[in-house]
């Protein structure tokens, strides 16, 4: 045998292995596959407080768990008689897991290595197309993607020798799952290009406030269109991303934090579309009933209340996850648990525009709603809406369309719903917290009030002239709202069937864990070979 020839390229030993000693090769690839971009690209990524790859996925799932595939790839180097001396892994890791003992795929660039763009095999590990992507689609598992590079370069003109057109190649997978699995992204550093259009193909995505950024270009190509200077946060920062445009869906704190609402989002999922989500035991009550549900609505109408909180009493202690908390806030959309069964809340928020709905509320809606269509949840609305936002700034956002289109997706849901009326529900933005494919069960508090508009704005509409010609038109105004509020009394409307049951505020958690416990039978009927178009972005 003979003695060691290769060198390692970080520091110029010998490698630990003899030729013909495959084992010793194997071993020492897996070496250097691990070293990922050498040390000091390793400091570099953690002096921008940035784990590696291998951390963020040891950090994620359960200890131990993690089977890699692909370890090998990457670009070896070779000495004048063909004798390996160091290897550059590809910049992307990947394989499969198990969070909280299920499995799933997961994958994500090595920002350590060229950045995270592609190296050019012909078979990627991850990103759009990958193994990574069939891994999932094919297994039925969850798939999470963590996100740090900025995809390919036009540095692949020359090694290709021809540009090509940008069609959906690899793509058409990113879309196909998510209606088949779970999709789940974290974006950890700088996402452009493909991967930002990845971390947008997703049930759920997080970034990390400070640290990651997502655009379709970044800073230099701005720059270079329009002339414009910006710096990579005012560009795509969690305060554009998230807040702002909706882009993401959760802002975390840290890295650790956005793993572990990943964890949270996946608690609630099935793991494909062919099963039901997992229940959990609960040491919550079923036949809880809080005292201070009974007052939480005040006495005068236009007065705002806390919706969270009121949630916060009804579902099981501790159990919401609320997602895009800080985008759309006139909508409360969050997963929670009900006696530990999975259910989707949609809830009016009154402390923002008084619950109206405008165009970012519905996008949000509509998102969320599809979410728990496709995956079996249960939906559960808190109403207190008195309808679309109006005004000249909701038209120019578009609000009617949007609106409408939240409207759509509620006439197309397939899954159980309950309609539970606190306060307000009025109009067209009122339709959009029905379903009518299933049995229509609206649910109401005695401050419950409903129709197509409120009486006090329906009678300066429908009486205008009336009302003018008064000699006191206040006055008259008056008079007409005191003569048809009584006819808007929930009681009326609950004599006439016409809404299906008045509850006691205090008896809300025990009547809804028992319609959702109840709905669970028809949800496996729904169980079966069926491709679902899934979850727009």
């Amino acid at each position: 045998m003979r003695d060691p020839i290769v060198s390692n390229a970080d520091d110029g030993t010998q490698a630990p292995f003899a030729d013909g000693d495959r084992l010793g090769e194997l071993a020492f690839r897996r070496e250097q596959a691990k070293a990922m971009g050498g040390s000091q690209a390793v400091e570099r990524q953690h002096k921008a407080n940035r784990l590696t790859i291998r951390e963020r996925i040891e950090a994620l799932v359960d200890q131990g768990s993690f089977r890699e595939i692909g370890t090998l790839a990457g670009t070896g180097r070779y000495d004048e008689n063909n004798r390996l001396v160091s290897v550059i892994p590809a910049p992307y890791v990947a394989g499969h897991a198990r969070i909280d003992n299920r499995p799933i795929a997961l994958g994500g660039e090595d920002f350590t290595v060229r950045g995270g763009t592609s190296f050019g095999s012909q078979r990627r590990k991850g990103g759009q197309g990958g193994f990574v992507e069939d891994l999932a689609f094919h297994y039925r598992i969850p798939l999470v993607n963590l996100i740090d590079g900025a995809g390919g370069s036009v540095t692949s003109l020359k090694r290709r020798g021809h540009s090509v057109f940008p069609g959906v190649d690899g793509f058409e997978r990113s879309v196909e799952l998510l209606g088949r699995v779970p999709v789940a992204s974290a974006v950890l550093g700088t996402a452009a290009g493909g991967p930002a259009g990845r971390a947008i193909l997703s049930h759920f995505s997080v970034m990390v406030r400070g640290s990651s950024q997502i655009f379709a270009a970044g800073p230099p190509v701005v720059e270079r269109s329009l002339g414009q200077r910006i710096d990579k946060e005012q560009l795509g920062g969690a305060g554009v991303a998230v807040d702002t445009a909706g882009t993401i869906h959760n802002a975390a704190d840290s890295e650790e934090d956005a793993f572990a609402q990943i964890r949270r989002f996946l608690s609630f999922m099935p793991s494909n579309v062919w099963e039901l989500p997992p229940v959990v035991s609960s040491d919550d009550p079923l036949d809880r009933c809080e005292e201070r549900l009974a007052s939480i609505v005040p006495e005068k109408r236009t007065q705002a209340y806390n919706m969270q909180r009121l949630v916060r009493m009804v579902v099981d202690k501790d159990s919401e996850f609320e997602i895009r908390p800080t985008f759309g806030k006139a909508v409360i959309t969050m997963l929670a648990r009900l006696n530990g069964r999975p259910v989707g809340v949609v809830a009016n928020n009154p402390m923002v525009y008084g619950g109206a709905m405008d165009a970012d509320a519905a996008r949000k809606q509509i998102h969320f709603m599809e979410l728990c269509d496709t995956f079996h949840i249960p939906l559960v609305f808190f109403v207190d809406v008195p309808g679309f936002m109006v005004g000249r700034k909701a038209e120019v956002e578009g609000v009617l369309r949007e609106g409408m289109r939240a409207v759509y997706a509620a006439g197309n849901l397939s899954v159980p719903t309950v309609t539970l009326v606190i306060r307000k529900c009025y109009g067209m933005a009122g339709m959009a917290t029905c379903n009518k494919n299933d049995i229509d069960l609206k649910l109401a508090w005695p401050s419950a009030e409903w129709g197509s508009l409120p009486v006090e704005g329906g009678v300066a509409a429908a009486f205008r002239r009336e009302i003018s010609a008064a000699e006191d038109p206040a006055a008259k105004e008056r008079e007409l709202e005191a003569e048809l509020r009584p006819y808007a009394s929930p009681f009326r409307t609950a004599e006439a069937f016409a809404v299906e049951e008045i509850i006691d505020p205090r008896e809300t958690r025990p009547v809804l864990s028992e319609f959702i416990e109840l709905a669970e039978g028809r949800l496996r009927t729904t169980l079966g070979p069926r491709p679902r178009v899934g979850v727009q972005p």
